[in-house]
């Protein structure tokens, strides 16, 4: 048992002051009688009453010493329990291209990629996520939050054209790892998913992939789109057309970026593996981040209470009856 404000205990030693200046009032305020000769009452024994008169007073001092215990809250802890906790920071980098509206994933890879992505946040509990975008230019969506049904709402409302077209890998990078950098956690990471080839931004991809490093950054790469060709969307005279394209992917850089972070690329040419990447990223990045303690208090002055309030009512009882006193 541990008690929230021992220092309440200081009070008991005011009880034998109470004690003695009792004692000193009963003595000096008893009436007295005077006579010719004790013998009359020799051979006489002591009353019941007798023996009983100090007990309304002990009854009065243990109901106040019950009292003091009960203000210093006496509580019981419950064993200790360890609790792990698995807490990583992690930026998802998303293209929002328009090569993303390619048919070979329905409807189309960025509504897979959405999905896939949002699957991945509910899967994650105890991480903080935060979400950025990029085609030509790169911008964040959601930093870094616990609050995940915002992100996954933000990353529902993501469509292609929201920033200018193109495919700036590096910047997008580099955004993401800006989000990281002031970061505590002992694991941080981006996942990057785009579906082409660097050709805008002012920062290069390996250059984004050193800073990342430099901060203990860990990158997966993502590269999405199938084999051969695909149905990419072509704005023309009449409006957007789709016509069939070769699907190009910068692998090797995205390898690169991977390895020089100790991170790992993958490819997903489908909905089935793109869904089965996610699941691996997940599973490597299971770390037991923090342990703590915790106990749970309960409080226990309810019965001190109770049996302070029984001597009182004690005291009471044998003061107005058994040891009643008449002036």
């Amino acid at each position: 048992m541990i008690f929230a404000y021992p220092q309440m205990f200081w009070l008991l030693l005011l009880l034998p002051l109470l004690a003695l200046w009792q004692g000193y009032r009963r003595r000096g305020g008893e009436p007295t009688l005077q006579v010719s000769s004790t013998l009359p009452f020799v051979g006489l024994s002591s009353g019941l009453r007798a023996y009983l008169r100090p007990l309304p007073l002990v009854l009065r001092l243990l109901a106040m010493a019950l009292l003091v215990v009960a203000l210093a809250r006496p509580q019981t802890r419950d064993d200790w329990t360890d609790i792990t906790t698995e807490g990583i920071d992690i930026v998802l980098a998303m293209d929002i291209s328009s090569s993303m509206l390619a048919r070979d994933f329905q409807p189309n890879r960025l509504e897979v990629a959405k999905e896939m992505a949002a699957r991945f946040i509910i899967n994650r509990p105890n991480d903080r996520v935060g979400l950025v975008v990029f085609s030509g230019e790169s911008f964040t969506q959601s930093p870094l939050t616990t609050d995940h049904p915002v992100v996954i709402n933000q990353l529902s409302e993501l469509q292609s054209g929201m920033l200018e077209d193109g495919t700036a890998i590096g910047m997008g990078l580099a955004t993401s790892v800006s989000r990281l950098k002031d970061s505590q956690a002992i694991s941080k990471v981006v996942v990057l998913l785009t579906d082409g080839v660097n050709n805008k931004g002012t920062i290069a991809p390996l250059t984004a992939a050193e800073i990342a490093q430099t901060l203990g950054v860990r990158v997966y790469t993502i590269g999405v789109g199938s084999y051969g060709k695909a149905l990419f969307p072509v704005q023309t005279a009449f409006g957007t057309q789709y016509q069939q394209m070769d699907v190009t992917i910068d692998e090797e850089m995205l390898g690169q970026i991977s390895q020089m972070t100790g991170g790992k690329y993958f490819r997903a040419d489908s909905e089935e593996a793109l869904r089965s990447i996610y699941d691996q990223i997940d599973q490597l990045e299971k770390s037991k981040i923090e342990e703590q303690q915790q106990s749970r208090r309960t409080e226990e002055f309810w019965p001190f209470v109770a049996w302070a309030s029984l001597l009182v009512l004690l005291e009471l009882v044998l003061r107005h009856t058994l040891l009643r006193t008449i002036p």
